[in-house]
């Protein structure tokens, strides 16, 4: 039972993570679409508007509970989990995607009422909040070993800072092309 457990949970993880993913690029294009003049600016808010209620309506926050549901019930089927200093670790990790979640969530609410004020290079930016912890839950789960955490926190910034570099040198070449 706990291996069905196991997979229905990673099968909603990587539903819920492309969610986040691709609705923080919605979020972007948004964000973009406001500096356009009209009527393409509403032609294009309109559709996007539409295209972030579905995905995060149908898709994210069901995929969401049912990761989270599924997690529980490996917790409730095999208690042992809780004594694992990885398992605590990830769990924070896990607190940390929450939180992001719940963040995105503010955003499609500003954005259903029109509101949201953030930049789309702020979004570029948000986007790989998700990806770094993706990256700490995956290798906790499968390295399983709460002392290498260490390294992979300090891998993580390491790859945090190859990203915001990677991003800025992106965002250069953009405006480059620009003109």
């Amino acid at each position: 039972m706990y291996l069905y457990l196991k997979s229905l949970h990673i099968i909603f993880i990587v539903c819920w993570f492309a969610g986040l993913f691709y609705i923080v690029r919605l979020f972007v294009y948004y964000a973009e679409a406001q500096l356009k003049s009209e009527p393409e600016k509403n032609i294009l808010s309109t559709q996007y508007r539409i295209m972030i209620d579905r995905l995060w309506s149908i898709i994210t926050w069901p995929a969401a509970i049912l990761a989270v549901c599924f997690g529980i019930a490996m917790f409730v089927y095999n208690p042992i989990l809780f004594t694992q200093p990885w398992m605590h670790v990830k769990l924070f990790f896990v607190l940390l995607l929450l939180i992001y979640h719940m963040k995105c969530h503010q955003f499609v609410v500003q954005i259903k009422k029109g509101e949201l004020n953030k930049t789309s290079s702020f979004f570029r930016l948000w986007n790989e909040g998700a990806t770094i912890i993706l990256f700490a839950v995956v290798f906790l789960a499968v390295l399983k070993n709460a002392v290498n955490w260490i390294y992979g926190v300090i891998g993580i910034i390491a790859f945090s800072f190859l990203l915001m570099m990677g991003y800025k040198f992106y965002k250069k070449i953009r405006e480059q092309n620009k003109n």
